[in-house]
């Protein structure tokens, strides 16, 4: 990762995270790393096992305006949208390319609890861009801030709208320009926040993320409120980028899957103490089935089996064995075989693993 070089005093607490909204109320997330939108990750499930340890705030993954105005009332589809009264707060993202369909899709979202409306002009996976939707907004200022106006007049005034953004399409000064645009003009229109990803759309997910370009946008928007993202697969990584570049807060995506624990070592870390002991074996276990129960709830049967797999791949990187775990997990269709896995490799309480940066590629529109 490419960090700034001043480092700001590390005894100073970090401040907790309040998003305000246009009618001056204040939400409150408390500390300031919080779970990002994942597309295909970040569902119920995930989001409840990232609070249970220690994420204050967590986005729903990726919604298409479309899906949510056409699919998202029928039983298949209904999990998706599901929001559980133990999880606030919790944002609902949307993703589109007509600014029209933003306005009716955000009520929908705000009716079905969700507490922040994230708007994503981040996304940089081509077929995403090939229909016009998520980073592609970034070439085109004037609808980007279309969208902002639709879905900030759509929905209360005490709801918080935010927006999700990579640090342009490519380097060139147009897209610097462009990106200054859409900043400085969904700040004008009421959004509470804005999160930026330190790579372009055209780097996706290969090369650093620039965090000095992190510092540079904080220190233009001064109050008002910036996140960053973009290589936080480890606890210091989350503290480390908001000491270094002055942002408000981070978003961990791709760092905390199958990595809960992400969120209570970065509070850890961010009080002074030293990064706790990876989770042993037997803490590994609980979470794991856990995590499996809670999918149970929103997914089918013959669905749950094949959802958890990816995740179970994931978790595989904190065990002292994690190729043999992952093959394992790999081949997991049912519940009674996640069962075998953990009673094969997780019967005795081993000391786990920390992940490093060795996280694997994941195509998704918010991973970090």
């Amino acid at each position: 990762m490419t960090t700034a070089t001043t480092i700001t005093d590390t005894s100073t607490p970090l401040r907790p995270l309040t998003l305000t909204a246009p009618d001056g109320t204040m939400l409150s997330i408390g500390f300031p790393v919080v779970q990002a939108a994942l597309s295909g990750y970040s569902d119920w499930a995930m989001r409840m096992i990232a609070r249970r340890l220690g994420a204050s705030y967590t986005l729903c993954e990726v919604l298409l305006d479309q899906f949510i105005l056409t699919q998202s009332h029928t039983k298949k589809n209904r999990g998706r949208m599901h929001v559980s009264d133990d999880e606030h707060p919790v944002g609902g993202q949307l993703m589109g390319s007509d600014p029209n369909d933003f306005g009716p899709a955000a009520r929908i979202l705000v009716e079905a609890g969700f507490d922040v409306i994230d708007i994503n002009f981040g996304c940089p996976v081509k077929k995403v861009l090939g229909r016009c939707r998520g980073g592609y907004h970034l070439s085109q200022p004037e609808v980007a801030l279309e969208i902002v106006d639709r879905v900030r007049d759509a929905v209360p005034a005490n709801i918080p709208v935010t927006v999700k953004m990579r640090r342009g399409i490519d380097d060139t000064a147009e897209s610097r320009e462009r990106f200054y645009t859409i900043f400085d003009g969904a700040f004008a229109r009421g959004v509470s926040a804005i999160t930026v990803h330190g790579r372009t759309v055209e780097q996706r997910y290969i090369g650093p993320s620039r965090w000095e370009f992190l510092r540079e946008v904080k220190q233009h928007a001064g109050e008002r409120v910036v996140l960053g993202s973009g290589d936080l697969f480890t606890a210091q990584a989350c503290v480390d980028m908001i000491r270094q570049t002055g942002v408000d807060g981070v978003t961990a995506a791709r760092g905390a899957i199958g990595n809960p624990w992400i969120f209570s070592q970065a509070q850890a870390l961010a009080a002074g103490l030293p990064l706790p002991a990876p989770p042993t074996l037997f803490e590994q276990r609980e979470i794991i089935r856990e995590h499996y129960r809670l999918a149970e709830q929103i997914y089918p049967v013959e669905v749950c089996g094949r959802q958890m797999r990816k995740f179970g791949i994931k978790y595989s990187r904190l065990h002292p064995e994690p190729l043999a775990v992952r093959d394992a997990f790999i081949r997991v269709r049912r519940a009674d075989e996640w069962e075998a896995v953990l009673q094969q490799f997780y019967s005795e309480d081993l000391p786990g693993r920390h992940t490093g940066e060795e996280v694997d590629e994941v195509e998704s529109c918010e991973a970090g």
